[in-house]
């Protein structure tokens, strides 16, 4: 299967958007199923913590150096897009957070072959229903809801297990020369960068796929028996 990688944050806005629109395209390809996808753990403030009830419009407010009011507009352009992507996000009751365990809580998942549901879960608790993913227990509650074990996504958190696995997804983007996301990569030959289009997915996802199938070993065999009798085809049986 031809993979591709997707560096992502969970509590980016154009990754939720982004995760939608590449599901959209490669619903179109007849290649679907060929197609291995695999989430990378990315951070766009992994110092932050939210410890005063920061709302978002007061949190890019202050980190990006801009009033309240353009923060409001600005998001809702981004609710706008999201809207046509058919996402709702609820800015006004965002929570900002700290992604860092959540993306331990995906790379167990991942150990479970669940790691898109936990992307998708995570997004949909952050953006939609406005869940604090900062806190233990909320990502408690969503490792149930992703179908992983309680105890063991508890323990999890009470321990530092993924937490390499994380920072490595951060180390392979800085050597890739990933500097925002959500980023693509398709089979570590192509990059596609941002929320695009669903069909900019689509053309990108059909040109790597062609090239990487094209490239792959074929097989011929020598057949050792001398009549083609007792066989079955389209055409029927011989006997």
């Amino acid at each position: 299967m031809m993979k591709v990688e997707i560096w992502s944050d969970v509590m980016c806005p154009f990754c939720y958007i982004g995760k939608r629109h590449f599901e959209k395209a490669i619903e179109t390809l007849p290649f679907k199923n060929e197609i291995d996808v695999e989430w990378k753990s990315y951070q766009l403030n992994p110092d932050y913590h939210n410890t005063n009830n920061e709302t978002v419009y007061d949190y890019l407010s202050r980190s990006k150096g801009m009033p309240v009011e353009q923060a409001k507009q600005m998001t809702k352009q981004v609710a706008d897009m999201a809207a046509n992507a058919g996402l709702t996000i609820d800015f006004d009751k965002n929570i900002p957070a700290n992604t860092f365990n959540a993306h331990r809580l995906i790379h167990l998942a991942a150990k479970h072959n669940l790691q898109d549901l936990a992307e998708e879960k995570l997004f949909e608790a952050h953006f939609v229903r406005s869940l604090n993913i900062g806190e233990d227990a909320v990502l408690l509650q969503l490792a149930e809801e992703i179908g992983l074990d309680k105890t063991e996504a508890e323990a999890i958190l009470k321990s530092d297990k993924f937490a390499e696995s994380v920072r490595y997804d951060v180390y392979e983007s800085q050597n890739l020369g990933i500097r925002g996301v959500p980023y693509f990569v398709m089979d570590r030959k192509y990059g596609v960068s941002g929320a695009q289009p669903v069909q900019a997915f689509t053309d990108a996802l059909t040109q790597s796929f062609t090239e990487w199938k094209s490239a792959q070993p074929k097989t011929n065999l020598t057949s050792l028996n001398k009549n083609d009798d007792a066989i079955c085809d389209e055409n029927g049986c011989e006997i």
